[in-house]
């Protein structure tokens, strides 16, 4: 069984992805259980576009990837290993430390993180 240490150890891991885009996105939340990043203020919704979050739940950690939602092209290009891990349809759960699935989440994030910068708020 899984616990609360693994969690904070997976946590640790896929928070290291984000961190890399704070200098062109805003840290809107940072603690131990819960990281968050958001990007500029979009005139089409009138707020600032929410990037994503990673957050340690009861059960596993969620990592919450918005450009998956916002953009098409990137709901159909999801890899087939993370495509298992989906849960809605921008939130990835992860329940035990892969360093290769999280290698193939660090890839699709910049692929994200492209894609989100280049459109803005064209959605």
């Amino acid at each position: 069984m899984t616990d609360q240490k693994d969690f904070q150890t997976i946590f640790n891991r896929l928070k290291k992805i984000f961190k890399k885009y704070e200098k062109h996105l805003s840290v809107i939340v940072d603690n131990n259980k819960s990281y968050s990043l958001e990007g500029p203020f979009s005139k089409v919704f009138n707020r600032t576009l929410w990037f994503g979050a990673i957050e340690i739940k009861k059960n596993y950690v969620s990592y919450h990837l918005m450009p998956v939602y916002m953009y098409k092209n990137l709901s159909e290009s999801v890899p087939e290993n993370l495509k298992k891990r989906m849960q809605g349809k921008s939130c990835f759960n992860f329940k035990t430390y892969n360093e290769e699935l999280f290698k193939e989440m660090e890839k699709f994030t910049d692929k994200c993180f492209k894609e989100f910068q280049k459109r803005g708020d064209k959605i």
